[in-house]
């Protein structure tokens, strides 16, 4: 019974916000590669502001998987 409930509480690590953290992350992404293509002319304010936001989000998603979900 005691192996039962490790693995439950083991499983349950893993959250809904998580998930949506990395979807979030990869859209982030998605959209700086768009940006980068811009032909005729290129935001350079919307450039950096998803590279901060991205930036960020990184990080965010190392500390959730390397604390939490490996702990």
């Amino acid at each position: 019974m005691f192996l039962a409930e490790e693995a439950a509480q083991a499983a349950s690590k893993i959250g809904t916000f998580d998930w949506f953290m990395l979807a979030f992350t990869i859209l982030i992404a998605i959209g700086l590669v768009r940006l980068l293509n811009a032909r005729p002319k290129k935001n350079i304010f919307a450039i950096g502001f998803t590279t901060v936001s991205l930036a960020l989000f990184l990080l965010i998603d190392f500390i959730m998987i390397t604390k939490v979900w490996m702990a």
